[in-house]
């Protein structure tokens, strides 16, 4: 889910009462722990909830420290424009060791534009903590 844009947002900035995971609970009692540091992801579908809220919300730092060192970006900035509207998990298995997969639907906004990035996103545990290293993304 990266992309290249202008600016980036301050994270603290904007605190949502509902997670934008789409979890039905709120930010601070889902990702924002996983955010602020108290909590970190401990499958691969809660972290990549948390880096779509990470996302939905412009916090670039969260994005940056939950992605493999050999995979993140030199440059990661996202585009205020783009607003992030809906997740849906379509897959989620078990991880299988410390490998894990996550299929989903991110939904956005984009001006007048609506539409979606589906992605079969890839995880691994490293030293006790999730990765994103790398996705396929379906047109």
């Amino acid at each position: 889910m990266a992309h290249s844009g202008v600016g980036e947002a301050d994270p603290l900035a904007k605190k949502p009462d509902l997670c934008p995971c789409g979890s039905g609970i709120s930010y601070e009692a889902c990702c924002g722990r996983l955010h602020s540091g108290a909590a970190i992801a401990e499958t691969p579908e809660q972290l990549m909830r948390s880096r779509y809220s990470a996302f939905a919300l412009g916090n670039v730092q969260y994005l940056r420290a939950t992605w493999a060192p050999e995979t993140v970006p030199a440059e990661l900035s996202l585009d205020p424009r783009q607003q992030w509207t809906r997740l849906r998990v379509l897959d989620a298995p078990a991880a299988d060791g410390a490998r894990g997969y996550v299929h989903f639907r991110a939904h956005f906004r984009y001006g007048a534009e609506r539409d979606f990035l589906e992605e079969l996103s890839r995880f691994e545990l490293r030293a006790g903590k999730w990765l994103y290293v790398d996705g396929e993304i379906f047109d």
